[in-house]
């Protein structure tokens, strides 16, 4: 059907406007998205929001909430993200629901809320997208991941037990996820089983889970299962090596983390910082000097600025290897320094029996406004007991209430042996019975050594008791007090001291010394090494040795041996102690003038301290020995300890 129209007739109107040749073109005004995403590339994450807030009509896609939620995240920004959440609430209300039941912009606002440590809050909106129906794999995996940064690794790996019972198919991430969480809580058992699962899914393992499976063996101990995971990695990273490094440093294996370093070294892998700090306590909790200056030579050579946490750890491993020199040289070299640092210094000064340079010390740090810690003091403590100096220890014990430091157990343990060392066992009994908390075992242990060291056995059976009662399974105990009673000639109570280990099934420490030479660190077990001691260069060395020390005024000193033996024996058993076994493998091994560097499990004896002060003194040589304790600098016959240790 057709409709007839009538036309009015034309009018016609004035104008200004002409025509031209060559128009302009007027572009678009940008879209509102463009804007957006500039604003969040360029961290203006204010303006982003405000955006959003001036406008929302103009972002209801999830796909802009996504990217400003997003960089919240990654400025750990809560006040934008929970801006944002308001605005989320505000389009549910206008009857868009769809934004917020986004699985995706739900799982960045869970993990913008756990990033910032507001688990509670996370876990809350992680639960109302349960209620709303189907939650997807990465909710899940979002709440898990929140969960484990937050040191709720039990919580983690419960929800993906819940994960799995909905069916939902684990990704690559959430094993991972998993494996880690079991790697915290150091459960072998469930990262086994979460293996199993790697293994099962036919799927080849990306290295994010290679990794966190070497994690979880490294954590846990397992070594040959870390090698064989580490083994069998199609690719390796940095991180592999440093968690492959960091679990033999873990479990003392040291020659072995050194050796993996070299590896790496010879793989021509680049190492990051964190490479470096894990190698560089290992070569701290060895003596390994000399490895430990190839890595410093490594950051030297490194083009790279290095961070302060590798810079401590270098300082620290100058200071466990006994240079205090060139522990100070970092200090003064280093550009940036934190309390770490301080202390570090403070505890190579310590250790090394520099009291005068350590209370200096101390008193630039305080002027120059860094405030002390607890750790702080214990260094400064311990330092004034193992050097006698009371009255100072005593005024260092005191000012801790001019810095608000409460003393701990450990602050105690060192006052009782400051005044225990320097003879007053008495007033460290009071100290000890009078203290704020129930003394633990060190501090009785530090009053038990005192008592050996002064003979004093009715005090001894005292705190015997004590730490018996403490630390039943300590044989250190037990050895300290047979030695007490061993001084005193009571051999019968010795033999009921020996009798009670055995009943507990509880065996005497092993000492065991080690030394580097070379790239090789050598070690020896008080009493072993049977065929180096029977050969040749060994028993000329010592016959040689022996004929000159005597010849200057060595006289054994049996007292460390607990066996009602003839003096003998006694002397044929103190001359296999560890120590003595590594100095005269250096001797034999190194070359003239050459310092010695060795370290031992166990406190040093008596006689084994005169021997090494004979030794340096007939030998020209330096000897470096650090025990449990501290550190001795032998030299032309005297110790850095001035013989009070």
């Amino acid at each position: 059907m057709f409709y007839s129209t009538s036309f009015s007739p034309p009018i016609t109107l004035p104008t200004t406007i002409t025509a031209t040749s060559n128009p302009k073109t007027i572009k678009p005004s940008k879209p509102f998205n463009s804007t957006l995403r500039s604003l969040c590339r360029s961290g203006r994450l204010e303006e982003a929001v405000r955006l959003i807030e001036s406008a929302p009509s103009k972002f209801e896609d999830p796909q802009s909430y996504s990217l400003v939620l997003h960089s919240c995240i990654s400025s750990k920004s809560l006040e934008h993200g929970q801006r944002l959440y308001l605005q989320l609430l505000l389009c549910k209300d206008r009857g868009n629901d769809t934004l917020l039941d986004d699985q995706t912009v739900r799982a960045k606002l869970v993990t913008l809320y756990s990033v910032c440590g507001q688990v509670d809050e996370a876990r809350r909106i992680f639960k109302d997208g349960l209620g709303s129906g189907l939650v997807s794999e990465s909710m899940w995996v979002a709440m898990a991941v929140g969960y484990s940064k937050n040191k709720c690794s039990k919580e983690a790996l419960f929800l993906y037990r819940d994960m799995l019972w909905q069916c939902v198919v684990p990704s690559k991430f959430a094993l991972s996820m998993a494996l880690k969480a079991s790697a915290d809580l150091t459960d072998l058992w469930v990262g086994k089983a979460v293996h199993a699962q790697v293994v099962k899914s036919g799927e080849d393992p990306d290295q994010a889970v290679h990794n966190a499976l070497l994690n979880l063996y490294g954590e846990c101990g397992c070594l040959e299962e870390a090698l064989r995971v580490f083994e069998k990695m199609p690719e390796k990273n940095v991180i592999s090596w440093n968690s492959l490094v960091a679990a033999f440093v873990e479990q003392n294996q040291v020659i072995e983390a050194l050796g993996i370093f070299r590896r790496m070294q010879r793989d021509r892998i680049l190492f990051s910082w964190v490479t470096l700090t894990t190698i560089l306590a290992a070569c701290a909790a060895a003596t390994a000097l000399h490895s430990g200056k190839e890595v410093h030579a490594q950051i030297v050579k490194s083009k790279a600025r290095p961070d302060i946490l590798v810079l401590n750890s270098l300082m620290d491993m100058y200071a466990k290897c006994g240079v205090a020199d060139y522990c100070k040289k970092v200090f003064d070299q280093m550009q940036e320094k934190n309390l770490t640092t301080w202390n570090t210094l403070l505890n190579s000064y310590a250790v090394n029996g520099s009291m005068d340079e350590t209370v200096k010390l101390f008193d630039a740090m305080t002027k120059s406004g860094i405030r002390p810690d607890a750790v702080t003091f214990v260094t400064l403590l311990s330092g004034c007991s193992h050097t006698g100096l009371t009255d100072e220890g005593g005024r260092l014990f005191d000012q801790m209430q001019d810095f608000k430091i409460s003393p701990t157990s450990e602050h105690y343990a060192c006052l009782v042996d400051m005044l225990g060392r320097a003879g007053k066992i008495e007033e460290a009994l009071k100290v000890a019975e009078n203290m704020p908390m129930k003394p633990s075992g060190s501090v009785w242990g530090s009053l038990l050594n005192s008592c050996r060291l002064h003979g004093n056995v009715a005090v001894a059976e005292k705190i015997a008791g004590h730490l018996f009662e403490l630390e039943p399974n300590n044989s250190g105990n037990y050895v300290i007090l047979s030695n007490i009673y061993a001084n005193a000639g009571m051999w019968d109570h010795v033999e009921v001291v020996r009798g009670s280990m055995e009943k507990r099934g509880i065996r005497k420490k092993a000492g065991c010394s080690w030394i580097q030479i070379k790239n090789r660190i050598h070690t020896f077990i008080a009493g072993g090494r049977v065929d180096f001691q029977n050969s040749l260069e060994y028993r000329n060395l010592w016959s040689d040795l022996m004929e000159t020390m005597e010849e200057a005024g060595y006289v054994p000193d049996t007292r460390a041996v607990l066996h009602n033996v003839d003096e003998e024996m006694k002397t044929s058993w103190v001359c296999g102690h560890s120590e003595r076994l590594a100095t005269m493998f250096a001797l034999i091994h190194t070359g003239a003038g050459t310092p010695i560097r060795i370290t031992k499990n166990l406190r040093v004896c008596v006689d084994c301290h005169s021997w090494m002060k004979f030794v340096s003194r007939v030998s020209s040589r330096e000897i470096t020995l650090r025990d449990t304790n501290r550190f001795h600098h032998f030299k032309g016959g005297t110790c850095s300890c001035k013989d009070y240790w």
